[in-house]
This record gives structure tokens, sequence and C-alpha cells, in this order.
């Protein structure tokens, strides 16, 4: 019987050394300790996190929003250094997508959707900063190392695919009666809202073309006019409900960029620009009490009131860095309302695309006569009033303006802030003939400078591609702002494209701007 047993198992060792010697490299080295494949809401998680945009970095002293005052933490200037490169979170969204057919998806699941979604929102991206970049040749490992780089105008062409293809998809899930998604941070999973910003996205990059509405390829007013015009196919946000927005939660340590932890760090070392707040207080708009504060030198030392326009003042991006610290230092400059941005560790959600900039975008088309039977007013006060609403001012009443006490310690306390009713009425300021929509060229002024202000500290780059597409509102250089007194034009390329991609490299630099890799370089969308 022993004999049974020790012949048996040695049979069994040498089936086990068989199985052992049939396995892969890759299958011995598997550790089964630990997970070997995410589930696709995991990776819509991930990209969700990777695509977010936060304020309170360069791309808000791009925009002309808030300025660097003290050099020791950064400086005011357009001396692009590299574009963002996506390529590690496009191949994530591929993942998501193999996942979820692995895990017994349909062909056509929400993953897929909102795969194509991102395709065209990274990959426009990149471009919208860079110019040309890989595309079709692109994520595809060892069997092409080297990709070629794919024209501005193809990945547009490739992107407004995509989006046809997202919205598309997921109007038949909907219609299936598949409404959800799991892993959504922005939405909810509520795949109604995500075919919404599928299709208010689209809006916008063909706002992007808009020196490129003859072209008969990316055909920029017939789609304006077949997105705007058929809102049963192509259903767009409603109300700043459908906002994608980013969310802060104090309770996982998730914090607004600006927060009472930095306030030291942040509170006076940046201050506001006059391109922001000069437009602001120009058109005496209520929403200068809601985000700024107003320069102390002038209420306290020069007996304005705080409440006065006149008491609210930016900086001149322009100006030399050590010439505006001490201005700052002064109290001769406005900065960042500390009620709203500092006293709390949530501040606000940041808005990635959101519904009072659509608006403004569909204003613009109509005024552009891409659609003949379009109100621009109509969208162009919707506008203005949505984005009114998102910092609390009423339509008619009383805003209660908070300011922070000079002198005082604690950011948090309500104690030490300073408020006054400001009476406030939409009415009264629209009636302003700088406000009140003129039509034609002025109206295309008006819409463009209140989709600046709208845009404030949300949407990362798109007041800086906006300006940089028409000059309004007018960005100002000088010493400060660096470049020979230029606004930079785009981005650079990866250095590791000039040392691991050279060829292709090369020649995308050869084909738009003259072989170099120059941040003042127009590429194809501006010419």
């Amino acid at each position: 019987m022993k004999n049974i047993f020790q012949t048996a198992a040695l049979l069994g060792l040498l089936t086990l050394g068989a199985t052992s010697c049939n396995k892969t490299l890759d299958e011995l080295t598997l550790n089964e300790n630990k997970p070997n494949a995410v589930p696709a809401s995991l990776l819509l998680t991930g990209v969700l996190n990777d695509a977010y945009e936060a304020p309170n970095g360069s791309y808000e002293t791009w925009d002309q929003y808030y300025l660097q005052n003290y050099d020791y933490y950064g400086n005011n200037r357009y001396d692009f250094g590299s574009g963002t490169a996506y390529y590690t979170t496009l191949k994530n969204v591929g993942l998501m997508e193999q996942q979820a057919l692995a895990a017994g998806s349909a062909a056509v699941n929400p993953y897929a959707a909102l795969g194509n979604f991102f395709r065209a929102y990274l990959y426009t991206r990149m471009s919208l900063q860079m110019g040309d970049v890989p595309l079709s040749q692109a994520l595809l490992g060892l069997d092409n190392l080297t990709p070629t780089y794919d024209s501005q105008k193809a990945v547009f062409v490739q992107s407004f695919k995509w989006l046809e293809s997202a919205n598309a998809d997921l109007g038949t899930l909907i219609a299936g009666g598949t409404t959800t998604v799991n892993g959504d941070i922005y939405y909810g999973g509520d795949l109604r809202k995500w075919q919404r910003v599928v299709n208010t996205l689209r809006v916008r990059l063909l706002l992007n073309l808009s020196k490129k509405n003859g072209d008969a390829d990316l055909n920029v007013a017939g789609q304006f006019a077949s997105i705007v015009g058929n809102p049963t196919k192509y259903p767009l946000m409603t109300s700043s409900a459908d906002n994608m927005q980013y969310v802060y939660i104090a309770a996982t340590n998730n914090f607004y960029p600006n927060n009472n932890r930095n306030f030291g760090q942040d509170g006076s070392r940046k201050n506001m620009s006059a391109t922001y707040v000069g437009l602001l207080t120009q058109l005496q708009d209520p929403r200068v009490y809601a985000t700024c504060e107003p320069a102390r030198y002038l209420v306290d030392t020069q007996g304005q009131s705080p409440t006065s326009f006149a008491s609210f003042v930016g900086a001149d991006a322009g100006l030399d860095l050590g010439v505006m610290y001490n201005n700052a230092g002064q109290g001769r400059y406005s900065f960042l309302n500390r009620r709203r941005y500092f006293s709390t560790l949530v501040g606000e959600p940041s808005i990635q695309i959101g519904y009072p900039e659509m608006c403004f975008n569909i204003a613009e088309g109509i005024n552009r006569g891409w659609l003949a039977t379009g109100n621009a007013e109509t969208w162009y006060t919707a506008g203005i009033q949505t984005s009114m609403a998102s910092y609390g001012l009423p339509t008619s009443g009383t805003y209660m303006a908070s300011f922070y006490r000079p002198g005082a310690t604690d950011v948090t306390a309500a104690a030490n802030y300073d408020t006054y009713n400001v009476p406030v009425s939409f009415a009264t300021y629209y009636a302003q003939p700088s406000v009140k929509y003129a039509s034609g060229s002025t109206g295309l002024t008006q819409i463009l400078q209140q989709k600046y202000l709208t845009l404030f500290r949300h949407s990362g780059l798109e007041a800086y591609y906006n300006y940089r597409r028409t000059g309004v509102p007018t960005f100002t250089t000088g010493p400060g702002t660096g470049n020979g007194s230029r606004i930079a034009q785009r981005f650079r390329y990866p250095t590791s494209e000039r040392t691991a991609n050279t060829t292709n490299y090369q020649a995308a630099l050869a084909s738009q701007y003259g072989g170099n890799d120059d941040i003042n370089g127009v590429m194809y969308l501006l010419k």
C-alpha cells in the first residue's frame, strides 16, 4: 500500500513538472498575490482623473486671470515648454474598452462610447497645444515605435467621427434602457448627461475651427447647424446641472487647489490680472465682488469705498515682476476673494466643459451666420445669467460681498470678514450699451468678452485659445511676459519626440513651422 502512495506521489510530481515546463515566461512571472486585471469601471475613474484640469497653475497665468508676483514660486512669462502628452491615458482608454468586452459587454457599450469621447477630447487637446500629433499610428507598441504625425486637420476630422459615434452609441444604449455606467466620478454614471457633454464638446471644437469655416472636409458651419438645430438627435446641455465638473471632497483629502492650508503661500504671492479685473470694472460687472477683493491701498489709504468698482484693480501681466511684487505688497492690487477660494478646503467645483460656455459658443456660431434660425441674443443672455447665478448673484436684489479684513489671522473665521450688501440688478447691468447685445462685429466682441469672464478659473486653456483665435479680450505684454513681448502661439513637442522619433518629428516641424519647434509658430487652425 505504501508503494502505491509513493508511486502516485511520484506521478503527481512528474505531472506538475511537465505542466510547469509547458508554461510561458509570462505565466511563470505572474504574481498571483496581486490583481492582474483592472475592471473597466476603475480604468474609467483613472481616465477621468487624468483628464481633469485644475485652477491655480500656469494655465491661469497664461489666461491672464491670476498672476504671480513673487519669482520664487513662478513668473508670468510666455516661455512655453512642452505640451501635455496624453498617450498613457489614451492607452488606458483602449484597455478600458478591452476589459469591458472581456467582461461580457456587447460591442456597443457605455465604455466604448465614452472611449470615443475621450479620444476626441484628448487628441484635440494635444493638437490645440502643439499642432500636428501622432494619431493613426499611435499606441501600436512594438508594432510601431516611431509613429508619423497626423495633420491637425486630420486630427479634428477623426475626432468629429469619434464624437458622432459616441453620440449615436449613447443614444442607442439609452433608448434600449441602459442609462448608467460604473466608475463615473463626474455624473454619477448618468449616460444622458454624458451624451450632452459629447455634443457640447463638439460645438466647442467647431468654434476653435472658426477660421476654417470654408473647408469642405471640416464642414464647420454645416456640423454646427446639424447639432444645434437638431436637439433630439444631438442633445446638448440644458443647464449648469449638466456641467462636466470636478468636485472636491475634503473627507478624502481631495482639496481645492486654493484652500485654508495653503493660504499663507498663495494668499498674497499672486494677485489679480488687469485683463480680467479691468474688463469686469469696465462693464460694472457684479461678479467682481464674488471673485476679487478691493485693493486695500485704495480703501484704507485713499478712502475709496470697498464696493466701488474703482477699488478693484489688477496688475498688467507685462509688468516687471519686481515692480509687481512691490505694488502687491503695498496693497495696490486686488487679490482672489478669500471667502470664496480660501476659507474652506473644497472651494468650488472645477468646470471642465460647462453650460455657460456652451451658451456663448452657440451665440458666437449664430453671430457668424452658421445657423439661420437661431437667436444669438437669447443664448448670450442665458450665458451671462447662468454664470452670475453660479456665484450666487441674484437677478434682482442684494448680494452680500465678503472681504477679508486686513491683519486678520484666521481665513476660516467668518468674524474676520467685512460684509457689504451690494444691490444687484441684471436688468440694469444688461441695459448698459457695453453689455446689451448689439449683433454684428460688436456683438461678436461682446460674446467673446462674456465668454472670457465665464471661463474664469475653469476649463484649462480655453480662455487662452479663444484669445489666440480672436484677439478678444486684449492680452497685455511687456518685460514680465517675456518672449519678446509676444503671446506665444503654441507649445513645443515633448523632448522624447526629438530623441526617439526624430525623422517624423523633423518632418512635422518642416511641414508646419519652417523646421523649428517655435512657440511663436502659427498652427493650421489659426491661419
